[in-house]
């Protein structure tokens, strides 16, 4: 069955492996007429006998990502979808019709984001979120009977990239730079330290007003130097052994590096209100800023991947990681280093899930390399409760590519242009092909099994051979995924 991303079935959902803006949200998105304080949707309160009528008119607590409080007098919440929330927060805010596209109604907890299509109702996915939790995640049976979603006005996965840059209305953009500044400052995107320190420039700017020489100071940025800057960068190791650990920061620099990039922020000077014009400028080139970063608007998902044996009587037992999926590809993100090991266009790409009974779930990445200069195909291994969602996502966000490219003149299938995809792959972007890059893949801190012909070894997975060890990809002329033919007996690893 052909899964469609958008709800609690259907592939919209993810944990990230850091919880970021989520830790932020353990709070309640309803409370009753007359209460005292506010009643969550997953409160035990909301399942007792008589609580719809006490919800036919009610207060819904909406949260934009700058943790701001949208309250919603509703009326009928249970049957409320999430469209007519939808369209009650974009009056309030006074957005354009635009914002219909942009932003999308989550559920979020520090445990399981969920992303809602216009027809799911948020109250009724609260009453199942416990649920959620036991089906999709990891989580202890304490932490699922005490977790709370809230109800957030957030970024849809599904808007593409492309058509921000076509966005002038300054609230708009303030809530997508809100959003994105949280995901970086959080690390759910990995930058490198420059990317970092002109990031963090440019939250400065907006707010603190234009530089102004000797005022701040590196002194003065670094009292509140998380604020600019993602907190592994903020802080500083002691000793000899951080020195040798290095985290890719440069210690000591990130106040002066941050106030040299803040000092090199442009000004624009406009006829009209300069203020507003000018932090509209910021917020834009803040989002043109992480339009570069491979994973930006991705939905987040929690696994674990295979660490590399480091010697035959030692295993490697597993990392946790992020999989980061958007319209762009797939990319796994170490959680603890903060960079990506793993980073593929769709087209670069075959994938498939597997759901043993008595077996962990597991979603599989199938991708060209090599092995000691032998061309082979690799298979990536990731553990998650979330792999049947990731694999309906990257369907999904496959057919939304397909369906919004212009349909190819005949004949053109072969020539080079039919592979180029939807977006371009990471070894066109100059500007993130620093050496040693967070954005750069790091297959070799991955255990990967390598195959040519049937992958003879891979017993819980049955092949379905077309032209790749799994059926599920996308085919977009000579630049698709090809098989590796055997020349030799190659040894598995």
């Amino acid at each position: 069955m052909r899964k469609t991303a958008g709800g609690p079935m259907d592939g919209t959902e993810g944990s990230a492996g850091q919880p970021g803006p989520a830790e932020r949200s353990h709070r309640s998105s309803v409370s009753s007429v007359g209460a005292r304080g506010f009643t969550s949707f997953d409160s035990q309160v909301l399942f007792e006998g008589g609580v719809l009528a006490l919800f036919t008119a009610a207060d819904v607590l909406v949260y934009l990502a700058d943790d701001t409080v949208v309250p919603l007098a509703v009326d009928n919440l249970p049957s409320l979808s999430a469209h007519e929330l939808h369209r009650a927060i974009r009056e309030v805010l006074q957005l354009p019709d635009i914002a219909l596209d942009i932003f999308a109604l989550w559920l979020v907890s520090p445990l399981l984001e969920v992303q809602l299509k216009p027809k799911h109702q948020p109250y009724k996915l609260g009453r199942q979120w416990p649920e959620l939790l036991l089906r999709f995640t990891d989580a202890p049976g304490d932490d699922v009977a005490t977790d709370e979603p809230s109800l957030q006005f957030r970024r849809n996965v599904f808007f593409p990239k492309r058509r921000e840059l076509q966005i002038h209305d300054e609230e708009v953009l303030r809530l997508l730079y809100e959003e994105a500044k949280g995901n970086v400052l959080a690390a759910r995107y990995p930058c490198d330290v420059e990317d970092c320190e002109a990031l963090g420039a440019l939250v400065c700017r907006v707010q603190l007003g234009p530089f102004q020489p000797g005022q701040p100071t590196a002194c003065t940025l670094r009292e509140k130097l998380d604020s600019f800057l993602p907190a592994h960068l903020c802080k500083r190791g002691h000793g000899l052994f951080a020195a040798l650990r290095g985290r890719g920061a440069k210690a000591g620099t990130s106040e002066q590096g941050l106030l040299n990039a803040y000092r090199k922020v442009q000004e624009v000077v406009s006829s009209d209100s300069e203020h507003e014009a000018s932090l509209r400028t910021h917020y834009h080139a803040y989002l043109t800023k992480c339009h570069e970063l491979p994973y930006y608007g991705c939905a987040f998902f929690h696994g674990e991947v295979d660490k590399p044996a480091q010697s035959f009587v030692h295993r490697g037992g597993r990392k946790p990681v992020t999989v980061a999926i958007s319209l762009e590809g797939v990319h796994v993100i170490d959680n603890r280093e903060k960079h990506v090991l793993l980073g593929l266009c769709f087209q670069e790409l075959s994938w498939d899930h597997t759901a043993p009974e008595e077996e962990e779930s597991v979603l599989w990445l199938e991708f060209d390399g090599n092995n000691e200069g032998t061309p082979v195909n690799k298979l990536l291994k990731i553990y998650s409760k979330q792999a049947e969602l990731m694999s309906g996502l990257i369907e999904y966000c496959i057919e939304l590519n397909q369906a919004s490219e212009p349909a190819a003149p005949p004949g053109s299938a072969s020539g080079p242009s039919s592979a180029s995809g939807p977006s371009l792959p990471p070894a066109q972007r100059p500007q993130l092909r620093r050496q040693g890059s967070v954005v750069c893949s790091r297959i070799q801190h991955l255990s990967t099994i390598d195959y040519v012909e049937e992958g003879e070894q891979i017993k819980p997975v049955k092949p379905k051979r077309t032209t790749s060890f799994f059926s599920r990809q996308l085919s977009l002329g000579q630049g698709s995924y090809t098989i590796v033919q055997p020349t030799e007996s190659l040894e598995q690893s």
